[in-house]
């Protein structure tokens, strides 16, 4: 079977398609007939070799597959050990969870890692309440624009996004966000509590890292939660000044969706929700960057650039 391999860590051009053995499913397993597999930022730091567990080279990238089984069934499932940039890939059985039929592939498979990512940092990590005030940095991205729309469908009073372009900006706005601003770190608390009507925020979503971080922390009202889920600026991991948080009684908590996802109740059950609202029309997915398998070079390189809006995904 066709594959993309990583023989070699570093950018996007170290990614070869190749040549090599199917994959034989094992006790608890099943064989998945890939129709589509999700790229996520966390491919390109797997691939670069800076992302733990460290893979063994060489591998095939990719965590997520949405696609059919030997009897028909189309199921999406996380691949979290890797092999989903191929024609077929084995998933662990009790993670494949049947697509209805009223969801596409990339609609489910941006559900899967960013669409759960989304569900968590609201509900099981920042605890949203109704009528709070939620910022949504990198807003156009395949989290952020999941992010937007269940913070208004978990009645946020005001949605702040923010992106990098007036074109993003426009996105953002256009999938429920109450304004779009500027995510440049540079006066970012200002142009933050300026969005809220001049007080600070409730809640902040952040994956940019870096002095976004930092800058997000202070833009929090009394007991305001910052949620911190990637540091897509690759700048240093800022200090947290404890005597800040107890100025404000404010928290930072962190979000990650592997082990998240051993916990009873966070995988299937969120997902079959989340493919209600899809299938009524109330959850749109980004879906628009589809490249094929041999293009995966050029998927990550637009992934990096920020040329891309929603979910990637690569087809076999």
């Amino acid at each position: 079977m066709r594959a993309v391999v990583c023989e070699r860590f570093g950018g996007p051009e170290v990614l070869r398609l190749r040549s090599v053995p199917s994959p034989v499913a094992g006790a608890g397993q099943v064989l998945v007939d890939v129709r589509a597999a999700g790229v996520n930022f966390a491919d390109t730091s797997r691939v670069a070799g800076t992302y733990g567990p460290t893979p063994s080279l060489p591998f095939v990238p990719g965590t997520e597959v949405v696609g059919l089984l030997a009897d028909g069934r189309r199921v999406l499932a996380t691949t979290f050990g890797g092999g989903g940039f191929a024609e077929k890939a084995v998933v662990a059985a009790d993670d494949a969870v049947p697509v209805p039929a009223g969801v596409g592939d990339t609609e489910a498979l941006a559900l899967l890692v960013q669409g759960l990512t989304a569900w968590h940092v609201l509900r099981s990590s920042a605890r949203i309440r109704p009528g709070e005030s939620v910022v949504v940095n990198a807003a156009a991205g395949g989290v952020g624009s999941l992010a937007v729309q269940l913070a208004r469908h978990f009645r946020a009073g005001r949605v702040i996004a923010t992106a990098s372009t007036e074109e993003k900006r426009a996105l953002a706005v256009s999938l429920g966000a109450d304004v779009a601003i500027d995510g440049e770190a540079t006066d970012y608390t200002k142009r933050v509590v300026e969005a809220n009507g001049g007080v600070p925020v409730d809640v902040v979503l952040d994956s940019i890292g870096g002095r976004v971080f930092t800058a997000g922390l202070e833009a929090l009202a009394p007991f305001g939660r910052l949620v911190t889920f990637g540091n897509a600026s690759r700048e240093g991991v800022p200090p947290v000044d404890p005597d800040l948080l107890s100025d404000r009684n404010a928290s930072v908590t962190g979000f990650w969706l592997r082990p998240a996802l051993t916990v009873p109740g966070t995988y299937a059950e969120p997902l079959g929700e989340m493919f209600a609202l899809v299938a009524a029309g109330a959850l749109k997915p980004l879906v628009s960057a589809s490249y094929p398998l041999e293009d995966a070079s050029r998927a990550f390189t637009d992934l990096l650039a920020r040329r891309t809006t929603g979910k990637i995904t690569l087809r076999p």
